[in-house]
């Protein structure tokens, strides 16, 4: 009797075992066994996959705070420039900046320093129509872009460029050269213009919403004729209005209106980090005063300029998993299935150990039950039962 006791026990404990298999296994599978904190991080992450796909598609958000290390350098007061749309950096002249007005003026480029006054104005005699970019070389040659077209109808661009001046101080009728380009597939606004810091290799990146480009000049331009531009690769995604190589030339900062982006430069540009630098609209990039930090300006009079550190991407971060969602893997996607498997097994392990309980104990019993009735027979003095088979 102790022994079939001993083991109808474990058989009941196999039987809630199981039992306890099948909650578990529901409530893997139910979504109402998440918890209040992990619904939170399920929600804010598509809040947060909007706001970054806000803010590379151009629309302005709400004002955000500056990244950590943007500080307000200069601005720029001088009634001349009432539209800065642009600024590089000197190459023979330490601390200071070149920068051009937007469409409508005629063609100068001014020379401020890291105080926002004027130093030098340059001025040459070109008919422009829509000046958004200016840049320089290592030689010291001063590039003027007229690449804007905001309707996308005008049959050529033009870059014009002049040298920087031997001394400091305000120059007329400045000697220059015209290069004309066209795009390989139509016409395209931009305000991006690029001057690669080891070949002097010249691309522009165009705006739009629906995404840009980055399109290479040739590496030797002609002033005869119109030099056709390639389609490098897609831009990453953003509506970008200036840009700079970084001294490294293995990466470009490009302006976005409200920040600034790190792209690792390459057969397919990508995206590497980006800073917040303030809610106006951002208009202009330039290497900064060390090859850590960038300026960024801002559109319009009285325009501010901010020193922000180059965005860079974190080495080791890793992103929490409910910020960014991945596709489930093989071993993943049969998580539960395996759960189901190991809940078979101990059902049918639990029931063919009853089984061999019953055969096990039920001749024992059995033999127990003739034995007291050949006992009763002799205490009574009665026949002793005969056993029979079961046919």
């Amino acid at each position: 009797m102790r022994v079939r006791t001993g083991l109808a026990l474990l058989a009941a404990g196999f039987f809630s075992l199981a039992g306890t298999a099948v909650p578990a296994g529901a409530s893997a599978a139910s979504p109402q066994s998440a918890s209040p904190q992990s619904a939170s991080a399920a929600l804010a992450a598509p809040r947060a996959a909007r706001s970054a796909s806000s803010s590379q598609s151009g629309v302005l958000l709400p004002a955000a705070d500056p990244t950590p290390g943007v500080k307000k350098l200069f601005t720029i007061r001088d009634e001349r420039i009432a539209e800065s749309s642009g600024l590089a950096k000197s190459q023979k002249y330490e601390g200071i900046y070149w920068t051009v007005n937007d469409s409508g003026d005629r063609a100068r480029v001014f020379g401020v320093d890291t105080t926002g006054k004027v130093q030098m104005v340059l001025t040459f005699k070109a008919e422009v129509r829509d000046v958004e970019a200016v840049g320089v070389d290592r030689d010291g040659t001063i590039y003027i872009a007229d690449i804007g077209d905001n309707k996308a109808t005008r049959d050529m661009i033009e870059i014009y460029t002049i040298p920087e001046p031997d001394k400091l101080g305000d120059a007329g009728n400045v000697p220059y050269h015209r290069y004309d380009f066209t795009y390989p597939d139509g016409a395209h606004d931009a305000e991006t213009l690029l001057v690669e810091p080891g070949t002097n290799q010249l691309f522009i990146v165009t705006k739009s919403t629906k995404g840009g480009a980055i399109y290479a000049a040739p590496p030797s331009p002609s002033r005869q004729g119109t030099n056709k531009l390639t389609k490098l690769a897609p831009a990453p995604a953003g509506v970008f209005t200036d840009g700079t190589f970084l001294p490294d030339g293995q990466r470009v900062v490009l302006r976005t209106n409200t920040g600034v982006s790190t792209i690792a430069w390459g057969e397919t540009p990508t995206l590497l980090a980006s800073a917040t630098v303030s809610a106006a609209q951002g208009e202009s990039v330039a290497v900064g005063q060390t090859s850590d930090t960038v300026l960024a300006g801002i559109e319009g009079a009285d325009s501010v300029v901010y020193q922000v550190p180059v965005p860079s991407k974190q080495a080791g971060a890793t992103p929490p998993a409910a910020a960014t969602p991945k596709p489930g893997t093989a071993s993943e996607s049969s998580d539960e299935p395996a759960k189901s498997h190991n809940l078979r097994w101990i059902l049918i392990g639990a029931a063919a150990f009853a089984l061999i309980i019953t055969i096990i104990t039920f001749p024992p019993g059995r033999r127990e039950r003739l034995d007291r009735m050949a006992e009763n027979a002799r205490l009574t003095g009665q026949s002793p039962p005969t056993p029979h088979r079961r046919t």
